[in-house]
């Protein structure tokens, strides 16, 4: 009896045991901590929702070496997830893919990226006769950090003239020198960080040569006269472009008891696209803009931190990473000769990506995802790529076959993405959800693409509608 008695009293502790777990579990997967565990820590949430179905790769850390990765010669499937299951339906997608291949992106190609933390913003100047009275401009400052941590400066543009009294859409997007270059404005203020030298930059610091060097990039104008307001920052606020982990955010968000920058740290695109989510944590506070109504736009390496905030932060209603290529718009797999490679990429910017994407140089099959999962993640957003065909560094052709591959994925949420047989057509945009835009030109952005990107945003607000 008293042996009968022990092992009933062990089975009811083990049961209530039981009990506790799955009610915390329950409560977990609930509200606003679930969100928050599928955003910012997705392998946990694999493991919460996956129970005993996944348990070889609950933890990032578990995850395969490269060399035991099966290789594929085509993209994957973006609904077959790593154990082999095929994903049938929206909530499968949004409660087991969707974190698994934020987790696999991370792991093996961008680093980890920290969760988001709390941040303060102050406007401390406004001028509303900006652009001849056409435009209120606000500059940012945004911190998120401590007190040693770099800060973003952001600067706000936004039209005088509102149509219908509703606040305009923003578009949001990192510069390469400096507020100053955006505008030839005096009253913006100059980056105080590290910048590479060229024009407008001495001893690697900002300088009022700079002040409008970019104009012709941004169409600040043009943009205010379509009714959009415009937020940029230099990514150099959130981490320098050079090689090495010691400046920037990088030391001030190491797990606790790092000294030095780990194999799966994240890299500088990582944190830029991290960067560009604070932003985005103070433009949905700011009622002179439409918050449902953010576009995230990048040109070549920003394009890459671009498209990754698009599929990590679902604030950002629009996507459209410009001419982005190795590692952002353009797939792993590449069939273009005259493209950027894994390879080429990883020696040429040691400091954009993580430890592990290095090993794929030369064994891309062996990548368990390829970009068009990267897209998949926007589902179903409406994602813009636009090329040139000079830029072939960037993979024009390459590119449309990874929109083609997302496309699975805007089908299982009842949407049309972009047809398999699409073909690309010069000067014309072609797809639905999934866009695709090229044209006879080079590595660079104008008037004319402005216009491409703009009226890809203007008739997603109108279906939204």
């Amino acid at each position: 009896m008293v042996l009968v008695g022990g092992w009933l009293a062990l089975y009811c502790r083990a049961a209530i045991l039981i009990a506790l777990l799955i009610s915390a579990t329950a409560l977990l997967m609930t509200g606003f901590v679930r969100r928050s565990i599928r955003r910012f820590h997705p392998t946990m949430y694999i493991f919460l929702v996956s129970g005993c179905i996944m348990p070889t790769f609950a933890r990032a850390d578990e995850f395969p070496e490269v060399d035991k990765l099966p290789a594929r010669a085509e993209m994957p499937d973006p609904l077959v997830m790593l154990d082999g299951t095929r994903v049938t339906t929206v909530e499968q997608w949004n409660e087991r893919r969707k974190p698994e291949l934020k987790a696999l992106f991370q792991h093996y190609m961008y680093g980890e990226m920290p969760p988001a933390p709390q941040i303060t913003s102050g406007v401390w100047r406004t001028d509303r006769d900006c652009l001849g009275g056409k435009a209120t401009m606000k500059q940012v400052k945004i911190a998120f950090g401590p007190p040693d941590c770099p800060t973003i400066d952001l600067v706000l543009f936004v039209p005088n003239h509102r149509e219908r009294n509703r606040a305009p859409p923003v578009v949001l997007g990192l510069n390469f020198a400096g507020n100053h270059t955006v505008l030839d404005d005096q009253r913006i203020a100059l980056p105080q960080g590290w910048l590479p030298n060229g024009p407008g930059v001495e001893n690697n610091r900002a300088t009022d040569a700079g002040r409008g060097k970019g104009a012709t990039s941004w169409e600040v104008e043009h943009l205010i006269d379509r009714g959009f307001a415009l937020a940029t920052f230099y990514y150099g606020d959130v981490a320098p472009d050079h090689s090495g982990f010691a400046d920037g955010v990088f030391p001030f968000f190491r797990k606790p008891g790092q000294t030095e920058h780990g194999p799966t740290d994240w890299g500088a695109i990582a944190a830029w696209a991290w960067g560009l989510e604070r932003a985005v944590d103070y433009l949905v506070t700011d009622h002179d803009v439409d918050r449902k109504r953010i576009v995230i736009f990048g040109h070549s390496r920003n394009g890459k931190a671009a498209i990754l905030a698009g599929a990590f932060d679902e604030r950002i209603a629009v996507v459209i990473p410009h001419q982005a290529g190795c590692g952002g718009s353009g797939p792993s797999r590449s069939k273009n000769p005259k493209a950027e490679s894994v390879t080429r990429i990883n020696q040429s910017f040691p400091h954009w990506f993580d430890a592990p994407f290095k090993e794929f140089g030369g064994q891309e099959e062996k990548l368990p995802f390829d970009q068009n999962c990267l897209v998949a993640l926007c589902a179903p957003r409406p994602v813009l790529f636009t090329c040139g065909e000079q830029d072939q560094w960037a993979n024009p052709s390459g590119q449309l076959e990874v929109l083609k591959a997302a496309d699975p994925v805007y089908r299982l949420f009842g949407v049309e993405g972009i047809p398999a047989d699409a073909a690309a057509e010069d000067g014309k945009r072609i797809g639905n959800r999934l866009g695709y835009y090229i044209r006879d030109a080079k590595h660079m952005t104008d008037r004319a693409y402005w216009d491409v990107f703009l009226d890809f945003a203007d008739a997603a607000f109108r279906v939204k509608k």
